[in-house]
C-alpha cells in the first residue's frame, strides 16, 4: 500500500496505529519515524465530536452577556469564536476576510462602505440574519450613553442604514481607508434586533458556532455545537473556564481537566515543554504589557514626571525575567514593529538615571514617591515586573511603592481607577484602529485619559488620506507625540504563548489576538 492510501485510511479511521508503523517500517521508515509520521497523519485532519475545554487567565463576577462591557479575553471570546459572528473578520496573514458579510466595499473616497451579508444564516432560535440586526448591534455601541470600548472607533459612522434585508451601508464622516477592520472588534458581535430596534444580547442568541448553554460570570462558560453554523466547527460541546492563578492553570492541564491554557508560567515552561502530552504556541503578534498613568491626576500630570518614569527601569531586563525571551522591549509606542506605518521614535526610553533625575529636576523634583497597582491579572508576572521596577528606580531616586491587588474585580476597580497600574492590549492590526481606541481624546479605554490636540487632529486626518505616503508621514508624528508626551509606557511586545494537551491540533494560528484570535472553540479539534 502507498504511503498516501496509509495516511488516508489513518484519516478516515480505517488503520490502526499499530498497523501504520508496522507498514511504514516494511517500507524502510525507522521505528521513531514511523510513530513521528503517524501522530502527524493524525493530527493533520479536522474531525468532529468530543468536549473541548479551556482553561482561561480571565473572566470576572462583573462580566455580562452584554458585548458593551466586555474588557477581557474571556468574555472576548464569546463574540468572535463561541456564540456570536462579526461581519469580517482577521486571517491568519492579518488580512480583513468575510465572516456574516460575504463582501464589503467602498466609495471611491471611503467615505461610504457597502457590506452584503451572507444567505441563509440564521440565529440560534431560528431567526434569519438581516441588516436590521447589524444595524441594531452597531447602534447598541453608539448610543449616548453607551460606554462601550468600540465607541470611539466608530465615531466616525455618520449613519448606518439598511438596504433591503442583505445589504447595510455606512456613511462616514470622512473617508477611512481602515473601516473594515473596525468591524471586526470583538465587541461588534451581531445580535438579533427587537422590535423597537435595540439589540437583545441578555441570552446570548447569535449566529455562532455553538449556542450557550450556561454562563456563571468569573466561573465558567459552556456551550453546544450550532448544527445550523454557517461555517465549519468541529467540537461537539466547548466550555471555558476561569482560572485566574497560573499555578491552577497548569495543574488543570496536566490533570487532563482542560484541554488548553493560555498565559502559562513563563518561568516553569522548560519543564511544560518535557510533558510529551504537552505542545506549546509561541506567536509573534500585537500584544503589549503597559503602566498607564493617569495624567489629570498629580504626580502625572506633569510631562517631566512622566518622562522620568519612562528612564527609570530596565525594559531589557524585565522581559529576561518576566517574558523569559518571550517578547521584545517596548519604547511607549504601542504600534507593534510588524504593523503597517510602524516607526520607532526616538530618543529610545531605555534605563538612564540621569536623564529620569534630569527630567525629576525639571520638574521640580529632587525626589519622587509613587504607587504602582499591581496583579497578574494584568498579565502573567506583573508582580514581579513592579517590584523589579522598583529595584531598577531607586538609583533614579524614585520610590514606587507596589501595590498588590487582587485578581478578582481587577478590571473593574483598579484599571482606570488608580493613577498607576499595569494592563494589557491585545493590540490592533491598525495604526488607527489602536490609536482611536486607547489614545484619542475621549475614548472609553483611553486608560491614560490623555489629551493631545495635535494628535487628535493628525488622527480625523490620516484617517481619511488616501495618499499614503502623507498618511505615513502622519502616522509617524502622532506615535512620536504619543512617544513623547504621552502617559502610557509600554514595557514590552510580548509573545502570544499557551500550552495545549496533544490530543487536540490546530492550523496556522492567528497572531492579531490571544487565543488563535479567538477561535480556537471553531477552529481546533481532537486529534
Amino acid at each position: 500500500m502507498r504511503m498516501q492510501e496509509m495516511r488516508k485510511a489513518v484519516d478516515k479511521g480505517k488503520m490502526s496505529r499499530r498497523d501504520f508503523i508496522q507498514l511504514s517500517m516494511a517500507a524502510g521508515f525507522t521505528l521513531a519515524a514511523a510513530k513521528e509520521l503517524y501522530v502527524d497523519t493524525a493530527r493533520a485532519e479536522p474531525k468532529k465530536g468530543g468536549t473541548f475545554r479551556a482553561g482561561i487567565g480571565h473572566g470576572s463576577t462583573t462580566d455580562s452577556l452584554d458585548p458593551a462591557t466586555w474588557e477581557n479575553s474571556f468574555t472576548g471570546d464569546i463574540g468572535t469564536g463561541l456564540v456570536g459572528d462579526p461581519l469580517v473578520e482577521i486571517d491568519q496573514t492579518n488580512n480583513v476576510v468575510p465572516a456574516l458579510a460575504e463582501s464589503f466595499e467602498s466609495s471611491p473616497t471611503a467615505d461610504k462602505w457597502v457590506f452584503k451579508l451572507r444567505k441563509g444564516v440564521t440565529f440560534h432560535n431560528g431567526k434569519t440574519l438581516t441588516s436590521a440586526d447589524v444595524v441594531a448591534s452597531f447602534n447598541h455601541h453608539r448610543g449616548e450613553d453607551t460606554k462601550s470600548a468600540v465607541k470611539s472607533a466608530l465615531k466616525s459612522i455618520k449613519d448606518i442604514k439598511a438596504d433591503g434585508p442583505d445589504t447595510v451601508v455606512f456613511d462616514l464622516e470622512a473617508g477611512s481607508a481602515d473601516f473594515p477592520y473596525i468591524t471586526s472588534d470583538y465587541h461588534l458581535v451581531i445580535y438579533q434586533a427587537n422590535d423597537d430596534g435595540s439589540m437583545a444580547w441578555e441570552k446570548g442568541i447569535g449566529t455562532g458556532a455553538f449556542i450557550l448553554e450556561s454562563y456563571d460570570q468569573g466561573v465558567s462558560l459552556k456551550a453546544k455545537r450550532n448544527p445550523n453554523y454557517h461555517g465549519e466547527a468541529y467540537f461537539d460541546e466547548v466550555e471555558m473556564l476561569t482560572l485566574g492563578d497560573v499555578v491552577a492553570r497548569a495543574n488543570a492541564l496536566k490533570s487532563g481537566d482542560v484541554h488548553y491554557i493560555d498565559r502559562p508560567d513563563l518561568k516553569t515552561l522548560g519543564l511544560m515543554k518535557r510533558d510529551p502530552n504537552i505542545e506549546i504556541d509561541d506567536v509573534t503578534g500585537f500584544a503589549h504589557y503597559v503602566a498607564p498613568m493617569n495624567v489629570t491626576v498629580a504626580p502625572f500630570d506633569n510631562v517631566d514626571v512622566r518622562k522620568a518614569l519612562k528612564y527609570c527601569f530596565k525594559r531589557d531586563e524585565i522581559v529576561k525575567k518576566v517574558l523569559f525571551g518571550h517578547g521584545t522591549p517596548g519604547n511607549d509606542n504601542p504600534i507593534a514593529p510588524v504593523i503597517k506605518f510602524a516607526t520607532q521614535p526616538e530618543p529610545i526610553h531605555q534605563y538612564d538615571p540621569d536623564k529620569a533625575k534630569f527630567h525629576l529636576k525639571k520638574a521640580g523634583l529632587n525626589s519622587l514617591s509613587v504607587d504602582l497597582s499591581s496583579s497578574d491579572a494584568a498579565f502573567a508576572g506583573a508582580v514581579d515586573a513592579a517590584l523589579l521596577m522598583k529595584e531598577h528606580a531607586k538609583a533614579c531616586n524614585i520610590d514606587i511603592n507596589v501595590v498588590r491587588e487582587a485578581s478578582d474585580g481587577y478590571w473593574s476597580n483598579v484599571w482606570m481607577k488608580k493613577p498607576w497600574c499595569f494592563s494589557y492590549w491585545g493590540g490592533r492590526p491598525t495604526v488607527d484602529w489602536m490609536m482611536t481606541t486607547a489614545y484619542a481624546e475621549g475614548a472609553a479605554w483611553n486608560d491614560t485619559f490623555w489629551k493631545n490636540d495635535r494628535f487628535n487632529e493628525l488622527l480625523k486626518a490620516a484617517r481619511a488620506e488616501i495618499d499614503e505616503k502623507k498618511r505615513a508621514e502622519m502616522y509617524a508624528e502622532m506615535q512620536q507625540i504619543l512617544h513623547d508626551d504621552g502617559g502610557i509606557i509600554v514595557l514590552m511586545f510580548n509573545n502570544f504563548v499557551s500550552a495545549h494537551s496533544k490530543k487536540v491540533a490546530h492550523g496556522k494560528l492567528n497572531s492579531n489576538y490571544d487565543h488563535d484570535g479567538g477561535h480556537i472553540y471553531r477552529r481546533w479539534w481532537f486529534v
